[in-house]
């Protein structure tokens, strides 16, 4: 985990830093045990083939916890993550990168608390944007 980010760090247009993910068939498998999400496209591949698909494909699930962790990891543990949502809208594969980014679009502060809005996104090694999201988050003042 990286320094804490204050916000005073930040400025609109601002990238965080981006986490990179690469998950292996044992880990859809694994995921699919925790969330009860058994369906068939995540890891057998021949059922994958015959809805069409060209590959066993990452939970839209997993790719939203990926997201989160990319928010948790930089508000450090004096900042809250208060809204957070995404949209699966791309498909991403088993064994490649896929590589969670987001932007600082707005700044300000409500009474005690300095709120930071982003747009969140998980893109694929061709660079589409798979999972596009936004949030809101606190972080502390130096001040």
């Amino acid at each position: 985990m990286a320094d804490q980010v204050y916000f005073e760090d930040v400025k609109e247009g601002d990238a965080i830093p981006e986490l990179r993910k690469n998950c292996s068939t044992q880990q859809l498998v694994i995921w699919a045990a925790a969330s009860g999400d058994f369906y068939q496209i995540h890891y057998d591949m021949s059922f994958a083939k015959s809805t069409g698909l060209d590959n066993i494909i990452v939970h839209g699930a997993l790719k939203n916890a990926f997201l989160g962790q990319l928010l948790h990891d930089w508000v450090g543990v004096a900042g809250k993550v208060r809204e957070f949502g995404c949209q699966y809208r791309g498909m991403d594969y088993p064994n490649q990168d896929i590589v969670c980014r987001g932007v600082v679009t707005k700044k300000y502060v409500e009474g005690e608390q300095h709120f930071v809005e982003l747009d969140v996104w998980t893109e694929n090694p061709q660079g589409q944007r798979t999972t596009p999201g936004t949030a809101r988050v606190v972080l502390p003042s130096r001040g």
